[in-house]
């Protein structure tokens, strides 16, 4: 037996370790299943003709992804009996044939509509970090199983910080692209005109490596830029009202990019903060386009606090929904404009410390607002960004560092990340 089926064998039986704590992090897990896709891998990676990216990494899959023979349920009870996809999706194809092996269908917050990563119908995990804190959303279950170094890698989607809220909470890297550079054919939508595909790892080189994959590139990676970078730190968003946790993280993160003689440039992006009402309106409005046949039956068997969400759009005017679709191409040229001339933008992933979820529950809509302010802002902005740890402060928890930039400009994002990812944490 090769060592690809070996290294699954021995990743299923730490999940299985974990006892019914597993149900919190997969919608679908079959031992049977992943080894067949280990002997598969092994086969194909021995076959090649050249060294495959992903060869023999474990790769866990959101429950939105079309796999061969599986059902594509959202993580939710209104999909659990749709029929089985009838073939891979690209991204999921494009992973394999890297040499990559699908390891289980992970659990979401419900139809990936919320930051914080509950999910009443199979259980939320907790944080890798603390027992009882939230794993963040929506890709709850793949951040965890990355977190927990079951595999290396988590597909993820991100419509409003799903990738990187996950990735800030349980000291990951994950990358939202640009929206047009992964297919989202075969990947069960949220709100089309925001939804992105991206993975969450372990690290830099990983997260690289699993995003090429999944937009079909060839590069083997990004060169880093020598000399100074001009940064935007933004003012009037993204850094007002942050708990002293963030601020600590983000004030301790600026210190050391300065010390490596980096440009660090204040930046007012006050009319983006204003403008945040527009993510619930439209995310609301499209998600209701989704599931509005079927409120009824969500009554009984959905989240109640996903349904107030999609519900939202009863209140808007078809007027009220046509101006912010309208006020949305501003932001995003506006956003444009303001950031030509910069490197990348660097700002918190996070306003706040990851709470309870106990605490959460008690107080959803406050604590969901917090967790997804800073990273929705870039997909209003229709951006790419990525979240990074910093490990900044010492020992213990790492803080949370997202790097952004304007649609279309991922290798520029990616080639910071790589920049200082080396200057914060001595990433290669």
């Amino acid at each position: 037996m090769g060592e690809i089926v070996e290294k699954a064998r021995a990743a299923i039986g730490r999940v299985e370790a974990l006892g019914d704590a597993a149900s919190a992090l997969f919608t679908e897990f079959s031992p049977t299943r992943i080894l067949q896709a280990a002997a598969e891998a092994e086969a194909l990676v021995a076959s090649a003709d050249r060294p495959l990216p992903l060869a023999g990494m474990l790769v866990s899959v959101k429950d939105l992804y079309d796999e061969a023979g599986q059902r594509t349920t959202a993580a939710s009870l209104l999909l659990k009996d749709r029929e089985p996809a009838t073939e891979d999706c690209p991204v999921v194809a494009r992973i394999k044939a890297a040499g990559g092996v699908p390891f289980g269908r992970t659990t979401m917050s419900e139809f990936a509509y919320s930051g914080v990563g509950i999910n009443p119908h199979y259980g939320t995990p907790s944080n890798v970090f603390e027992e009882g804190g939230i794993p963040g959303g929506s890709t709850s279950g793949g951040g965890v199983t990355v977190g927990l170094r079951l595999c290396e890698i988590a597909l993820g989607t991100d419509t409003g910080g799903s990738i990187r809220i996950p990735s800030a909470i349980n000291g990951l890297y994950g990358y939202k692209p640009s929206q047009d550079k992964v297919p989202l054919d075969g990947v069960h939508p949220l709100a089309v005109s925001f939804d992105t595909c991206g993975p969450l790892a372990t690290d830099f080189a990983t997260m690289l490596a699993a995003y090429q994959v999944m937009s079909g590139g060839d590069a083997p990676g990004v060169e880093a830029p020598a000399g100074s970078l001009r940064l935007a730190v933004p003012e009037n968003a993204f850094t007002n009202d942050l708990d002293e946790w963030s601020r600590s993280h983000f004030e301790a993160a600026k210190a050391r990019l300065v010390e490596a003689g980096h440009e660090l440039v204040p930046l007012d992006l006050g009319f983006l903060h204003e403008a945040l009402l527009l993510n619930k309106i439209l995310v609301s409005a499209e998600a209701h386009e989704l599931y509005g046949d079927h409120l009824d039956t969500l009554v009984s068997v959905g989240d109640p606090r996903v349904l107030t969400r999609i519900r939202f759009r009863e209140t808007l005017s078809d007027d009220e929904l046509a101006e912010a679709r309208a006020a949305r191409i501003e932001v995003i040229a506006r956003t444009a404009e303001a950031l030509s001339g910069f490197d990348a933008l660097i700002a918190p992933t996070l306003q706040i410390f990851p709470p309870s979820i106990s605490d959460t529950l008690a107080d959803f809509d406050r604590i969901n607002a917090a967790m997804l302010r800073n990273t929705s802002l870039l997909n209003l902005a229709d951006a790419c960004a990525m979240s990074m740890p910093t490990h900044t402060t010492g020992a213990g928890r790492p803080g949370a560092l997202m790097i952004g930039g304007i649609k279309g400009h991922d290798e520029r994002v990616l080639s910071v990340g790589a920049r200082l990812d080396r200057d914060l944490n001595g990433g290669d």
